[in-house]
């Protein structure tokens, strides 16, 4: 297996490390050697650049960007452009970390061919190194692999599909369900998906299903079975203002810390306590002196002359 590796050395292990580029292969290898995988959202420069840095394997640009950035009800509102542009943002941020970006809804739901164009432009515009698709949809799995485009499934609770689950329900409760859950994470597997996002299932299920996958489960609500994990960046720091779900814990409040500095910005400009003297420019000792009152003023430049 072919692995890019960034100046500064080399590795033999195909394992992810601070030097080796994650792609799916890397995924994997890593579900096969026992090594988690982790994984978040991001959806701007910064954010992605700082999740890199700290080392995290998978960076999804999901469209839970119109929820936690652009203030929608839910997921369904974002379009492919909004997508598009974002991912470039996160792309440029990260060399690492594998970077895969959502296809929103209404983008793969038509024809194939729609769908298999849209994926292209993912990869083409925005640099995207793998798009997420949801549901069982494996006639577009088998296209996008035969188009060379890795694809990363998910099953479960599938937000996009929010409106005909009646909200955010868990998945998978019933024997029948259970069942049918395991056949379509099986063929997506054989139709070329490289990972599996498991949302919103029982444990129980998710880790029957990643014991029998041949490719990585990524769980988000789905328990610590999966091979790695996810959560959206912004309930990991405290940034959604809603109540979290179960399975969010914050390891942040970045919501405090951000009110604290504004709060004492405000306050610092109000009682003229910045900027400080320090703070500010100032004029080279000549130019200041001559501006002085009963002075030729701003001769050097022209601009008023002594009569």
């Amino acid at each position: 297996m072919s692995i890019t590796h960034f100046p500064g050395g080399a590795s033999s292990s195909p394992l992810a490390s601070p030097l080796t580029k994650v792609t799916m292969p890397t995924l994997s290898e890593m579900k096969r050697q026992g090594k988690p995988i982790s994984a978040l959202t991001a959806y701007d420069y910064g954010t992605s650049r700082l999740l890199d840095e700290a080392g995290i394997d998978l960076v999804l640009v999901g469209d839970s960007l119109a929820m936690v950035v652009l203030g929608h009800e839910n997921t369904l509102a974002v379009t492919v452009d909004e997508m598009l542009h974002h991912t470039r943002a996160v792309r440029r941020g990260v060399r690492r970390a594998l970077v895969v970006a959502d296809m929103p809804f209404g983008s793969y739901h038509g024809t194939v061919a729609e769908g298999v164009a849209n994926a292209v432009r993912f990869v083409k515009e925005a640099g995207a190194e793998a798009v997420k698709i949801e549901g069982p949809r494996i006639e577009l799995v088998l296209a996008l692999t035969e188009a060379e485009i890795p694809v990363v499934g998910h099953l479960g609770l599938t937000p996009q599909s929010v409106n005909r689950m009646g909200g955010y329900r868990v998945q998978a409760r019933s024997v029948e369900t259970v069942r049918q859950l395991k056949a379509d994470a099986l063929a997506l597997a054989q139709a070329g998906a490289g990972a599996l996002v498991l949302e919103g299932i029982p444990r129980e299920v998710a880790a029957g299903i990643t014991a029998e996958l041949p490719i990585p489960t990524i769980g988000i609500g789905a328990g610590p079975d999966c091979d790695g994990q996810i959560l959206v960046f912004h309930d990991l720091v405290n940034l959604t203002f809603t109540p979290p779900a179960k399975f969010v814990r914050r390891y942040g409040d970045a919501a405090a810390l951000f009110r604290t500095a504004v709060e004492h910005y405000r306050e610092d400009v109000e009682h003229r306590a910045f900027p400080s003297d320090e703070e500010s420019y100032h004029l080279p000792d000549e130019v200041r002196k001559s501006l002085k009152p009963g002075r030729n003023t701003l001769t050097k430049v022209g601009v008023i002359q002594k009569a």
